[in-house]
């Protein structure tokens, strides 16, 4: 279909919208079909042809998976779909937390799927985006992981793609925070060996510390969100139910119910991590001040020493300076010196330098300085 015919597709989904500009760049899908009751009934090689094989297919919806769209690649879906222009830009943009929201009948979900690289010991992190509509689901991905195509092809054999959009949404949900469980194990064995090199006095441990804590924070706003995003989707099916209670119905709510006790359960091992290692940091913080005291009172202990050492030095050197002085002043030899002529000069000098050494001595002595 060229570009008036993909161009009438368009005014005949959506009477009374302009219809969209034409595009004839490739957009980037990885995969393209049409299911009706469950069935691949199509698979378009182009979204061209997606669009008029859904009017093709009354009671069906098309999935489209798309990885790491252009502007102008997204533009052309959103434009055929009617996907909200703040959407779109989320989904242009990235970098946005775990989310739904609601645009009349399409609902934006973002997820912040993650895996744990072993080689480098660190969690990556990505996002998918998800517009859901009444016959449509656009699946926007701009990371590795998860692998949508495994999520596509176990829809497709057992049947839940019966379920809708609805089921799409369900499966890819499903698909992330399996995903989580790998990332789980991971973290908690990093907690162990920091726990194991704790005491280990290793300089490292603390950069190891904050860096983890970081990625258990990325970790918990990528998995605490969920909660609230899979309790409203429940609430909606609920809310449903009351006018359509069929088979696939209940069992999607089951099957949401039993997702968000995985996240749960998952949300409540990120807590106990993130406490742990605060806990750990604490620790560590209390060690790394105990060694510094111990440094200081070691430093202390070796100035207290050294002024021991000073102070008998300085006392023995004078008690000597006394006799010194005495000896030095009767050494002089002046003529007019009375004490060299006097016959009690010397005893007196001699008794004169014991003594002042002697009280000098005792001086010292009780301080304690010798």
């Amino acid at each position: 279909m060229g570009c008036a015919g993909w161009r009438e597709a368009g005014r005949a989904r959506h009477p009374g919208r302009a219809a969209p500009a034409c595009q004839t760049d490739a957009v980037t899908v990885i995969d393209n079909a049409v299911y009706v009751d469950g069935r691949r009934v199509a698979t378009p090689v182009s979204l061209d042809d997606t669009f008029e094989a859904l009017q093709a297919a009354p009671g069906g919806f098309a999935w489209i998976g798309l990885y790491r769209p252009d502007a102008a690649e997204l533009e052309i879906v959103a434009q055929e779909f009617g996907l909200h222009v703040l959407a779109v830009e989320d989904a242009l943009t990235g970098h946005q937390r775990a989310k739904l929201d609601r645009y009349g009948d399409t609902r934006f979900v973002v997820l912040r799927p993650a895996r744990y690289l072993d080689a480098e010991e660190r969690v990556e992190f990505g996002e998918v985006h998800l517009f859901v509509g009444q016959d449509f689901v656009v699946g926007v991905r701009h990371a590795e992981s998860p692998d949508l195509g495994r999520v596509r092809a176990r829809l497709e054999s057992d049947g839940l793609l019966a379920r809708g959009p609805m089921g799409v949404l369900y499966a890819v949900l499903d698909q992330v925070v399996d995903e989580y469980a790998p990332v789980v194990a991971g973290l908690e064995n990093d907690i162990d060996e920091i726990e194991d090199e704790l005491f280990s006095g290793e300089a490292a441990v603390a950069k190891r510390i904050y860096d983890l804590s970081g990625e258990v924070m990325e970790f918990q706003r990528a998995t605490k969100p969920l909660v609230g995003v899979i309790e409203t989707l429940r609430a909606e099916l609920d809310a449903g139910a009351e006018t359509n209670d069929d088979d696939a119905g209940l069992e999607l709510r089951r099957s949401l119910r039993d997702v968000l006790d995985h996240v749960i359960r998952i949300t409540e091992k990120a807590d106990e991590f993130r406490q742990t290692l605060q806990n750990a940091l604490s620790v560590h913080a209390t060690l790394v001040a105990q060694r510094q005291n111990e440094v200081m009172q070691s430093l202390t202990e070796t100035s207290l020493a050294q002024s021991e050492q000073t102070k008998k030095i300085s006392s023995w050197a004078a008690i000597f300076f006394a006799p010194s002085l005495v000896a030095g002043i009767y050494g002089m030899n002046f003529h007019n010196m009375p004490e060299l002529g006097w016959e009690a000069g010397y005893p007196f000098a001699i008794v004169l330098m014991v003594a002042s050494a002697s009280v000098l001595y005792l001086i010292f002595k009780s301080r304690h300085w010798l």
